[in-house]
């Protein structure tokens, strides 16, 4: 799929991040909570760009190093952020979504837990005149009017870039792969599109086979629990596939108590490359990482100044990602930011 609109440039934006972790910008606190010296309720009668958003939780490294870059993009800004962690449910998100109507914030924005139901709020905002940016992931809605844009990586690309290098690995092999997938959050966005681009790239090899595929709700504590029972159900595993690093990683506990040695025995490929991840792969521990970088913070405050202006903004604006090898990986750590 060919990239549209804006790009990040991962070296620019490396340092913000730092400066961010080092801020402590917390992921998983539960409540509202807002950036800045400001507390003024809302956007009338304040100077300052007043943006509402709604992160899905704290579920990973990855969403970790995803709150950290929109809490430091909009200090840097000097924009007032109402910060609100939906702990991984849609009706939280519906929830604070509302509470920024009510507030009259300049611009919401979020990553949706899933990608279906939020017509309804989203009109009630667009009712409202206020803007909605999404972020990381994509609704269903058919009625593209209810946000201005969307920011974030395309998925299934993601999951074709897994599935080729899969297909390239094991193109000698003679006889059935099986591979075992730890899918993310039932009916998200990533979790649809990723197991769609893995299974489109594997089919060009009938030797490639999804054995078992279940969700791990994107944490290490669900791909442990889930890889162990694909332990038990399936005596000869070749590949796994997970969704994204933490599930992998806890993966990697399951599959060593079972007296297999990960990256050997059983090849991983995972998504995100968050460093936890990419230390896995230097290892030797995981094979292959498809890149999903959380750094949307700086776009999403040059997006906001720009929708709360009204001028036109692309439909979607893709991250710039790359994937990794062993390798690959062991070159880029020492510079590694999340």
């Amino acid at each position: 799929m060919a990239k549209t609109g804006i790009t990040l440039t991962r070296r620019g934006l490396g340092a913000m991040l730092a400066v961010g972790l080092l801020a402590g910008g917390l992921a998983g606190c539960g409540n509202s909570d807002t950036g800045g010296d400001d507390k003024s309720s809302g956007g009338s009668g304040n100077d300052k760009l007043v943006i509402g958003f709604s992160q899905v939780g704290a579920e990973s490294g990855w969403r970790t190093a995803n709150t950290n870059s929109i809490k430091e993009s909009a200090a840097e800004a000097g924009y007032e952020l109402k910060f609100d962690d939906a702990q991984g449910k849609q009706e939280n998100q519906i929830k604070a979504i509302r509470n920024f109507i009510q507030q009259k914030v300049d611009v919401i924005a979020f990553s949706p837990v899933v990608e279906s139901g939020w017509d309804t709020v989203l009109k009630e905002a667009k009712d409202a005149k206020i803007p909605v940016i999404l972020t990381d992931r994509a609704v269903d809605s058919a009625d593209k009017s209810l946000y201005k844009t969307f920011i974030g990586s395309d998925f299934v690309k993601e999951g074709k870039l897994a599935g080729e290098w899969l297909v390239k690995e094991k193109a000698s092999a003679a006889g059935p792969v099986n591979i075992v997938e730890l899918q993310g959050t039932t009916g998200s966005a990533p979790a649809n599109d990723r197991k769609k681009g893995f299974a489109e790239a594997i089919a060009a090899n009938p030797n490639l086979k999804v054995v078992a595929s279940q969700s791990g709700d994107f944490t290490r504590a669900g791909g442990k629990q889930v890889m162990e029972q694909f332990l038990k159900a399936n005596p000869k595993i070749d590949v796994l596939f997970a969704h994204n690093d933490d599930m992998g990683l806890g993966a990697l506990e399951a599959i060593t108590a079972a007296g297999k040695t990960p990256g050997k025995d059983i090849t991983i490929i995972t998504i995100d490359a968050v460093k936890d991840g990419m230390q896995a792969l230097a290892d030797g521990k995981f094979n292959f990482i498809a890149e999903c970088s959380p750094l949307l913070g700086p776009q999403l405050m040059d997006l906001a100044k720009k929708v709360k202006a009204g001028e036109e903004v692309p439909a979607r604006v893709e991250t710039e990602e790359t994937t990794f090898t062993q390798e690959q990986a062991k070159a880029a750590l020492p510079n590694r930011k999340y």
